[in-house]
């Protein structure tokens, strides 16, 4: 009976807690209040262990965390005794993601589906650091990996080792990795130190090198930019390519007039292999082995080949055909195993041969190749750089004239029809001779003008303005004086007939095109017409 009664009185009770329920606020071991965290990490949130028992959660399980306006963040999980069960502490940057402030209630989910790491590499700042003794991973870097089950904070391992904080934390450092192939370790702390010299050069104007300290608004605005890395590169090289030239070209396509045909294809060729690898891994393509620039000298192939190596970030390194040449046996195959070895460790590299028929005259006649040379998978593509034509000649010296003053009276469409046969050589020298005497003329007006102050000093105060501060047409027409075509019409005759030959060698310009559905049923050969014109001998020629 007592039992019972005190059914009864457990039901009764049950019955008058649901008749209150609705006015008490549901409870849920996942809502917990927001409070300060004790340590400033971005990646940690702390709870009380049992807490964490509630939610079924292990220190250092990822959890995500629910907070105002749809904002959502993922945050490692760890005990601490000293927090309330109630309550969950996180820094201000994890509340800034949330959207909450101290006192707010955030919900917490499980969030299994993160991976961990698998593999931590750790590269060394310095050669040796002060003040530290012993194994320096044993004494600092192995509490990170044992019984933490979260990320390392870098930082606090930073301070402990007394390491300043890093000053270039708005540097693109990604992209300065890409740009820097074949560094090591040394060279890329050379590298950071180049930068930040950079950086005090800069400030030398403004510091006063007989003090003894530096104003501490000087210290505070410098940092580190990507100009300052910029520099430093260009005057850094890998420790492994010490004893090579590799030159890093500045030429873009901006420096090149016309030739538009030819830098698409080669931005196909070259550039899109080494920005797009994804799309030619989808289609199931290869990159192009090599690119063969052929015609008059002077027309910027060389131009072209530093152009694109600058557009693709890529090393440089310029062969000529005789260097590779020795009187020694195997001495000739050595050399050329070798550049291509140092291509590959300042990879990506453009290799550029020059004069490349010039390599073996004996076997190779004048404006000839050897027909292996030209086989597939070996120089792929075949680009026929002509002399330029009469927009193209505009267009070079438009690029030419592109950094200087030029006056309005300058007709640059009246010098490119004037210019028919020449290169873009010819062409650069008639800009640089016209550059050449605007500067005579300068620097004779700015003696005279000397001269005559020194003369009358009571004229020094006298504004006289710059009379020679521009390129003039009448320096054009000096410059014409001596204007040269270095390509005769013999030699244009010859490249051309090169071209002609290589191309019905390789069987350019042909067509061809599928059969449709009403020629495929009448059983006709698409290939019949084609195959019954030629001989057995033209294919093998």
């Amino acid at each position: 009976m007592s039992t019972q009664g005190e059914s009864s009185e457990s039901k009764g009770g049950a019955k008058k807690d649901f008749s209150t329920a609705i006015l008490e606020r549901k409870k849920s071991p996942n809502r917990l209040v927001v409070d300060e965290a004790v340590n400033d990490d971005n990646s940690v949130v702390a709870m009380h262990p049992s807490t964490m028992e509630k939610l079924q959660l292990f220190r250092g399980d990822t959890i995500l965390i629910k907070g105002k306006k749809r904002k959502d963040t993922v945050c490692i999980a760890l005990a601490d005794d000293t927090c309330e069960e109630s309550k969950i502490r996180m820094n201000k940057v994890v509340r800034s993601n949330l959207r909450v402030r101290l006192g707010d209630v955030v919900s917490v989910h499980q969030c299994p589906d993160v991976k961990y790491g698998k593999r931590v590499h750790i590269l060394p700042l310095d050669d040796t650091i002060e003040g530290v003794t012993g194994d320096l991973f044993d004494a600092y870097l192995k509490p990170y990996f044992m019984e933490a089950y979260r990320p390392s904070l870098h930082l606090v391992c930073y301070k402990q080792i007394d390491i300043k904080k890093f000053v270039f934390l708005q540097v693109d450092l990604e992209r300065i990795s890409k740009d820097t192939h074949g560094y090591v370790g040394a060279d890329l702390a050379a590298l950071c130190t180049e930068a930040a010299l950079q950086c005090i050069r800069e400030k030398m104007d403004v510091i006063d090198l007989e003090d003894e300290t530096i104003d501490a608004e000087i210290l505070n605005s410098m940092a580190v930019t990507n100009e300052h890395f910029h520099t430093a590169l260009g005057t850094s090289n890998p420790s492994a390519l010490r004893e090579t030239v590799v030159e890093v070209p500045n030429v873009s396509w901006e420096d090149i007039g016309g030739l538009e045909n030819v830098k698409r294809e080669l931005q196909e060729t070259v550039q899109y292999p080494v920005e797009h690898p994804e799309k030619f891994e989808k289609f199931g393509m290869s990159p192009s082995k090599g690119v063969l620039f052929y015609g008059p000298p002077g027309c910027g192939k060389t131009l072209l080949a530093k152009a694109i190596a600058n557009e693709c970030q890529a090393n440089f390194i310029s062969v000529k055909g005789p260097e590779l040449l020795t009187m020694w046996f195997g001495e000739s195959e050595a050399n050329v195993r070798e550049i291509f070895d140092k291509a590959r460790q300042s990879a990506p590299c453009v290799l550029f041969f020059d004069e490349l028929d010039s390599i073996a005259t004996q076997v190779l006649p004048s404006c000839s190749l050897y027909p292996a040379l030209l086989r597939p998978g070996r120089l792929d593509q075949l680009i026929y750089i002509p002399l330029p034509d009469e927009d193209s000649r505009h267009q070079i010296f438009k690029a030419c004239m592109r950094k200087s003053p030029v006056s309005k009276d300058v007709d640059l469409r009246a010098l490119a029809k004037y210019t028919q046969g020449f290169s873009g050589a010819d062409i650069t020298e008639i800009c640089q001779r016209a550059c050449k005497y605007a500067i005579r003329e300068n620097i004779e007006k700015d003696i005279e003008k000397e001269r005559k102050r020194q003369e009358n000093p009571d004229s020094m105060d006298e504004d006289i303005d710059d009379e020679v501060s521009e390129i003039k047409a009448a320096h054009f027409e000096e410059s014409m004086k001596y204007a040269r075509r270095s390509v005769s019409d013999a030699d244009i005759r010859k490249y051309q007939t090169f071209a002609q030959t290589l191309q019905q060698s390789r069987g350019f310009g042909t067509e061809f095109r599928f059969p449709d559905a009403a020629t495929g049923a009448s059983g006709s050969d698409p290939f019949a017409a084609s195959a019954g014109g030629a001989d057995e001998d033209d294919l093998y020629s």
